[in-house]
């Protein structure tokens, strides 16, 4: 039994994990009482995320204590990065957990459950400098089977110094082309239609696994922006890796996060290839953290406020109608008021489609926990997050009615969560939206009628627009490739 907890690279990591668990005779149960193997896919990123597990734990001692008098003893496996973080303190603190296992060690979890199984604790979490799963195709367990993750690297070399990335999960590395295509076209094969590339930083992706890819120059940063390491020559670029994926599938969508703002040079090949492809989404991440220039130095993200603008500015004048989400963090150390009030500017003159707004919590091992004091009050952090999060809510919702009245291309995902009599699917820039489902004409099929299915693409008339969600009446089925050319 797994539960996932955390970003999309988690998601893929239980993929990862239970494909290999798979291949070592482990079946899977979707009922928790029935597992004798229960792992937790965990996160380290805030503290709020760990003591989500803690409590978790707290849950499951019960269900152990039940199993010491079964045949079969409960084991319990904490995988991730919080076993990577807190592998000791886990294995002392709670005496139920079993094994813990690092995001580089889930080859090791057949044997590691085997010494569990004896009655012994267990543990791997060494990170390594090039374990990439390439050669492990994951079983895909999202629920519609439409939409998939698909890792292209691991770790991260940037040493933002809020962040624990690169102690959890260790120093970048990249996934060879080939697997990725190959995992790519098998997606494809099972019917998937959106794929989302994934890693730490996807567009310093570099691939050196054959010899001609390693004379390749290092690519230029975008202008106004630097970096604390030296850019790497060698290897087979984020283009490249693009551009491949983009030619698969003409009816896959194909989507990307988390790229860092540093790494989009002034030839913006990137932005190129996405306003030319119309299967690749045209939509960007693009992590801000903070509005202020002093602050952005202290978290060591290697750009200004200026030179931030400047490239979303030149990111909507290379993609018309893109969509745009963020991330943001409240009260990092030092931050005072007049910064946040340039964070909340920032904001508002962007106007983001989709944000991801916390509150800063120092995390041991990071540069700002040896180097910086975490001095602003906890009801302070609360009460600019709020502010954030209003804000945000205020900009996305005139953003988003602005497509009131637009026809939006919807990849169906499945029901409604409110209403049996609704779908849900997300349109090109990746916000929900919600419409009536009902017999529709299929415009590439001479007006055959028929309801839409998961896996469709479907045109919907935009009626009304929230800061999250937006709702409309369903015009047709069609494809990807015809609702590109009809543009």
């Amino acid at each position: 039994y797994l539960e996932t907890y955390g970003c999309q690279m988690n998601v893929n990591d239980t993929e990862i994990a239970w494909t290999i668990l798979q291949r070592n005779g482990y079946a899977r149960t979707k009922e928790l009482d029935e597992a004798d193997v229960v792992l937790l896919v965990t996160c380290s990123v805030r503290e709020k995320a760990e003591q989500a597990i803690w409590n978790r734990l707290e849950q499951l001692k019960a269900l152990k204590a039940r199993r010491q008098q079964a045949r079969t003893p409960l084991r319990i496996g904490i995988l991730g990065c919080m076993a990577e973080r807190l592998k000791e303190e886990i294995l002392h603190k709670e005496k139920l957990v079993d094994i813990v296992a690092g995001p580089d060690a889930y080859r090791d979890l057949p044997r590691l459950l085997a010494v569990a199984k004896s009655g012994q604790q267990a543990a791997n979490v060494l990170l390594s400098l090039d374990e990439t799963y390439a050669d492990i195709l994951p079983v895909q367990t999202s629920a519609s089977g439409t939409t998939a993750f698909v890792s292209i690297m691991r770790g991260c070399d940037n040493m933002c110094t809020y962040c624990i990335v690169p102690f959890t999960r260790g120093r970048e590395r990249s996934r060879p082309i080939a697997s990725i295509l190959q995992e790519v076209r098998m997606l494809s094969d099972q019917g998937v239609k959106e794929v989302t590339l994934l890693g730490q930083n996807v567009n310093s992706y570099r691939d050196l696994s054959e010899v001609q890819f390693q004379s390749v120059a290092a690519p230029g940063l975008s202008r106004g922006f630097s970096t604390v390491y030296k850019a790497k020559a060698g290897g087979l670029r984020f283009t490249h890796l693009l551009d491949q994926v983009s030619r698969i599938d003409p009816e896959m969508r194909i989507r990307f996060t988390s790229p860092h703002p540093k790494d989009f040079p002034d030839e913006a090949s990137v932005l190129q290839l996405i306003q030319e492809r119309h299967n690749i989404c045209k939509q960007l991440h693009l992590p801000a953290q903070s509005g202020s220039t002093r602050v952005l130095e202290a978290m060591r993200r290697g750009y200004t406020r200026e030179a931030y603008l400047d490239l979303v500015h030149h990111v909507r004048d290379s993609i018309p109608g893109v969509s745009l989400s963020s991330d943001f963090i409240a009260g990092f150390c030092g931050e005072t008021e007049e910064d946040h009030q340039q964070t909340m500017s920032l904001l508002r003159e962007v106007r983001y489609n989709m944000g991801f707004l916390f509150a800063y919590s120092m995390r041991q091992k990071t540069r700002a926990y040896h180097r910086l004091q975490d001095d602003v009050p906890m009801d302070v952090k609360k009460r600019r997050l709020e502010e954030l999060i209003s804000a945000f809510r205020e900009e996305a919702a005139r953003a988003n009615a602005a497509l009131v009245g637009q026809d939006q291309l919807v990849l169906v995902e499945g029901p409604s969560k409110r209403s049996a009599s609704e779908l849900c699917g997300r349109n090109d820039g990746n916000i929900k939206v919600i419409f009536p489902d009902a017999e529709l004409e299929d415009a590439a099929d001479c007006g055959v009628p028929g309801r839409a299915q998961p896996g469709d693409y479907v045109v919907v008339k935009v009626t009304s627009a929230s800061s999250q969600t937006l709702r409309g009446v369903a015009l047709c089925r069609t494809t990807l490739s015809r609702a590109a050319a009809c543009r």
